[in-house]
């Protein structure tokens, strides 16, 4: 099992900056895939940022140049750094984890076993 508590989301104006956190906890070693999903109302939870078990990172194409997905192995902790935000990247953000060895940002939400509770970002024009 694999336990995900996201943090770090908040509100801010069109332009600046916010970075999310996901602390993994419980069974995270091996192949281990992570992503950034986002979900407004009304819409279908929507890939964000994947990184898979080798580091390489995936993203869509309205955050490309904007957006960057990291993770602390030693730490256990997967991050988002958010720049340059618009009123369109407001949502309800959630961790996403599987243990599988690659992963796509355009990976449907039901390859991914493990969730976070969501934590709201919110940007203002």
């Amino acid at each position: 099992q694999v336990q995900l508590v996201e943090s770090g989301g908040g509100s801010v104006q069109a332009g600046g900056s916010l970075r999310l956190s996901c602390a993994a906890s419980g069974y995270t070693s091996g192949t281990f895939c992570m992503g950034w999903f986002r979900q407004t109302p009304g819409k279908e939870r929507e890939g964000v940022a994947s990184i898979d078990t080798d580091g390489t990172t995936t993203y869509v194409d309205s955050v490309k140049g904007r957006f960057t997905i990291s993770k602390d192995n030693v730490k256990n902790t997967l991050y988002l750094q958010m720049n340059s935000l618009k009123p369109e990247d407001t949502g309800m953000y959630y961790c996403a984890a599987d243990h599988q060895r690659y992963c796509y940002v355009r990976f449907p939400p039901y390859e991914y076993a493990y969730w976070g509770q969501g934590t709201q970002v919110t940007v203002s024009s």
